[in-house]
């Protein structure tokens, strides 16, 4: 949960996430001098084919919609040859790994440029032979390494200030949240040292009277080890000094620090359960589906990005309004056009048209009209496609709306939020504009046929 209440510069973070991870790589024995981070190749929700070296955007009905093959976007025919009606299913784990936060672009960015170098022949003979999955295991690897040794976390901690945008409303927000009576819990996977380190600096200077960080939390849990703290009862130790000295014990208690556990002994020590508790987590899987699944808790999904989508959505209000209107008109002609088609197929069967204007037009009348409407059809067909092709590029110039997949449909990504996430929000400091006695309530979900049986009412 600190990724969820810490702000870091993610760019910053995740690009010494990929220095460090090609490091590795380096000392593997991969060619990677030539390579640089870009953040701008990926976005959070997409998905990695393991198996063809791809990169994938999905629906929400996990058809794919647009691919990228290394470093390179796959035209539209490409993409029907590759995956035909192929679906995306998450479950499959050997061959798609979704790109759950912000914390994943490294990787992916990482798996992408050494595609291309395989495809280029610039993996070393000495590697053995390599297929894309060979390769996604050794970039996974590389990056596993550069966590696990902490070389990233200790440049983090020495240099707070670098990797963490402030934010002084959160604290003021879990204020507000704990003053009202409600009981605030910390549950990370961090070890006690870099959360102690980095909640020091992001919460303590913003806090009234001398309040630290811990006077917020009715318990804070350290290496919680999730999202196995959601289904498996791990070992519970007490954090004793300072230091971080571990001491084992058997129940946690009010005003506790503690490492490992279960969110099992969470609910028994404070006597809540279920939808009692609003998990609050920034990782759909980690965090909000394993929560939602197996305990029933309420859920917040963290999303940051949906800042830099919200501003762009305002930037190409004017273009969209523009692309639905010219989609409108189309409509309009094409259903004309249908009338005409279906006018003339009727009277090569000696029945009747449907329409009075049709049934008034002989044979040769209709047919000019048929391909005016075609011409004009054609010529709002040159001005829909290129809006409609450079929809969404404000917020990334190749995948397009964090939310959507094409003009009208949702991306698999919303499809897991609005599956598992009761809430969703872009910091937790959003909570500061309502008061902590608000109730949330989701909007009404509309049906085709609601607006219809609405006007046939009135």
């Amino acid at each position: 949960m600190d990724y969820t209440l810490i702000h870091y510069n993610v760019m910053a973070w995740e690009g010494r996430a990929y220095d460090y991870g090609m490091a590795n790589l380096k000392s593997m024995g991969f060619l990677v001098d030539d390579l640089e981070f870009d953040p701008d190749l990926v976005i959070r929700g997409l998905i990695m084919d393991k198996v063809k070296g791809n990169l994938v955007k999905a629906d929400r009905f996990g058809y794919i919609k647009r691919v990228m093959h290394g470093t390179q976007m796959l035209p539209t025919r490409a993409v029907s040859e590759i995956y035909g009606r192929e679906l995306v299913d998450l479950r499959k784990e050997d061959t798609w790994e979704f790109l759950n936060t912000l914390f994943s672009v490294s990787e992916a960015v990482m798996f992408m440029q050494m595609v291309d170098k395989l495809d280029q022949g610039f993996v070393p003979a000495e590697l053995g032979p390599l297929d894309y999955k060979g390769l996604y295991n050794a970039v996974s690897k590389a990056l596993f390494r550069a966590h696990v040794e902490g070389q990233l976390k200790s440049e983090i901690m020495a240099e707070p200030e670098r990797f963490v945008e402030p934010d002084p409303e959160l604290p003021l927000a879990l204020l507000d949240q704990k003053e009202a009576g409600k009981r605030l819990l910390l549950i990370t996977n961090s070890d006690y040292h870099y959360t102690n380190k980095m909640m020091n600096h992001a919460f303590n200077r913003f806090l009234p009277n001398d309040m630290g960080w811990r006077d917020l939390f009715e318990m804070v849990i350290v290496s919680a080890r999730k999202p196995e703290f959601f289904q498996i009862s791990h070992p519970l130790y007490e954090v004793v000094t300072e230091d971080g000295l571990l001491r084992p014990c058997f129940k946690a208690n009010s005003g506790g620090l503690y490492s490992g556990g279960s969110a099992q002994m969470v609910e028994k020590s404070l006597d809540i359960h279920g939808d009692e508790i609003l998990y609050v987590g920034d990782h759909i899987f980690t965090d909000v589906s394993q929560s939602k699944v197996h305990l029933r808790w309420r859920t917040a999904l963290i999303c940051r990005e949906l800042e830099d989508e919200f501003d762009a959505l305002i930037k190409s209000h004017a273009q969209k309004e523009k692309l639905v209107t010219l989609i409108q008109q189309k409509e309009i002609v094409g259903d004309l056009f249908n009338q005409l088609r279906l006018a003339l197929q009727r009277r090569t069967n000696s029945r009747p048209a449907q329409t009075l204007a049709a049934t008034c037009m002989n044979d040769q009348e209709l047919t000019e009209s048929m391909q005016k409407l075609l011409i004009v059809m054609q010529r709002l067909d040159e001005k829909i496609v290129p809006l409609l092709e450079s929809d969404g590029e404000l917020f990334n110039k190749r995948w397009g709306w964090l939310s959507r997949a094409g003009l009208w449909d949702k991306s698999h990504l919303t499809r897991q939020i609005e599956k598992y996430a009761d809430i969703y929000t872009s910091r937790v400091s959003n909570f500061l504009h309502y008061t902590p006695f608000m109730y949330f309530r989701s909007q009404e979900q509309t049906l085709a046929h609601d607006v219809h049986s609405y006007s046939r009412d009135q």
